[in-house]
């Protein structure tokens, strides 16, 4: 999810010359037009302003005309700095964000969330989400969420109750889960749903990629920045790069199963590259079986290690054919009637807030909560059956009490941290 090449549409949004032209080519979406609803300004703030919250506020700006940036938070200035840079040269009419309403601090995400906004962008780090999300919901603000949405089990709870709230207030949630917003997977995801290749016996996914980025520790920073600024490598933020990055190919899987949990999982992992103190408490690859509860199975295999060759694949098997997908470009299903997708490509970034947003505009309500929580669970379930080198079943997972986010609440500058130490197959308990 966060790498140097093959970067995502969002993620290098900020960093390529046709971010600064868009404000001269703004196309909205066509069912917006001549709508009476369009007269409302929507107030959007951002809590994170790395690469990913950018470009979700970016895309916030170009789904609906009417839609404003109003304010940004983050823990870092020079984020924020760099954020509101690149998007005041969109539209510089459209992002009023005075020097009041650029938030700093481990607090900044309560003083976004209370301003007047209406819809809240969710982009820090994973294991902050359930505290924001929660309190977004509290408040009444409608969310697009980046994933993962949480990094362990308490905070899957937590954000199952948020959720609750968001429902009862018929508030929008969008998940940064991209991929069911494509228009190739929705049109292969279709088809296979309805029965197109027989039931489904396996799914079998492939994330495979090169290295993450990393940030050279400065003289100035302490032990917290240093660890903020990484969070990618520590688990306890990102909830390792299978919960923060593959969970997009766990996503999938869980679709082609019609998000029904499976049973129980087993699976294995470690550091064979990683082995460089900088690289925190993560591992480097994953493979991962999980067992449905009529003996179907999925099968999840992740790496990042350079020099690799990269794969981005899944492969439904069903008792009347095979759906195979290839993300580069390869959607078919062969069976009793072969098919390959040939209709219009959009970019699913884009597509997640044009519909957002349209939602809103409407009165209708976009909830992506199931499957957000359910993917993430799911991915925390891989990882934990990883590290521990035992078997566990779903609800084992989503009762565990065991804590790697949860105390986010409490964080400042001034604590004392320490790493976790990396997990070893046999010997780490999770449960």
């Amino acid at each position: 999810m966060v790498y140097r090449k093959n970067l995502s549409n969002r993620r290098d949004f900020i960093k390529k010359s046709a971010f600064a032209a868009m404000a001269a080519s703004l196309a909205y979406p066509s069912f917006l037009s001549g709508s009476p609803q369009m007269e409302k300004v929507l107030k959007v703030g951002l809590i994170g302003c790395g690469g990913r919250g950018t470009g979700a506020a970016a895309q916030a700006l170009k789904a609906d005309p009417n839609v404003v940036i109003t304010v940004l938070g983050d823990i870092f200035d020079d984020k924020l700095q760099e954020s509101l840079h690149s998007l005041t040269q969109i539209d510089s009419e459209r992002v009023k964000v005075p020097k009041a309403s650029q938030i700093t601090g481990f607090d900044a995400y309560k003083k976004v969330i209370d301003s007047d906004i209406d819809v809240v962008l969710l982009a820090t780090p994973p294991a902050f989400r359930p505290l924001h999300f929660e309190y977004a919901a509290q408040q009444g603000k409608h969310i697009f969420s980046e994933k993962p949405v949480a990094v362990d089990a308490p905070g899957i709870r937590r954000i199952t109750e948020a959720a609750k709230i968001a429902k009862q207030k018929n508030l929008n949630i969008v998940s940064g889960f991209c991929f069911r917003y494509d228009n190739s997977m929705r049109a292969i995801y279709d088809k296979v749903l309805k029965g197109d290749i027989g039931h489904i016996n396996s799914v079998t996914t492939f994330r495979n990629e090169g290295e993450a980025w990393f940030f050279p520790r400065e003289e100035s920073w302490s032990d917290m920045e240093n660890y903020l600024r990484n969070w990618y490598y520590y688990k306890s933020l990102s909830g390792d790069f299978i919960v923060e990055q593959a969970v997009h190919s766990i996503d999938l899987m869980s679709w082609a199963m019609k998000d029904e949990m499976p049973v129980r999982a087993i699976g294995t992992g470690g550091r064979q590259v990683r082995v460089d103190k900088k690289y925190g408490n993560i591992y480097d690859h994953f493979a991962v079986e999980f067992e449905y509860a009529n003996g179907e199975k999925g099968y999840h295999f992740a790496r990042q290690q350079a020099g690799t060759t990269p794969r981005n694949s899944v492969d439904m098997l069903g008792d009347e054919g095979a759906a195979l997908i290839n993300v580069r470009g390869k959607y078919e299903i062969k069976g009793k009637e072969n098919w390959k997708y040939s209709g219009p490509k959009n970019n699913m970034y884009q597509t997640q807030h044009d519909e957002l947003f349209a939602a809103i505009r409407s009165g209708n309500v976009l909830d992506d909560s199931k499957h957000m929580i359910n993917s993430t669970l799911l991915a925390i379930l891989a990882r934990d059956v990883s590290y521990s080198g035992k078997t566990i079943t779903v609800d084992e997972m989503l009762s565990s009490k065991n804590s790697l986010g949860a105390e986010i609440d409490s964080y400042d500058w001034n604590m004392k941290w320490e790493p976790h130490s990396i997990a070893i197959p046999g010997v780490t308990k999770v449960i």
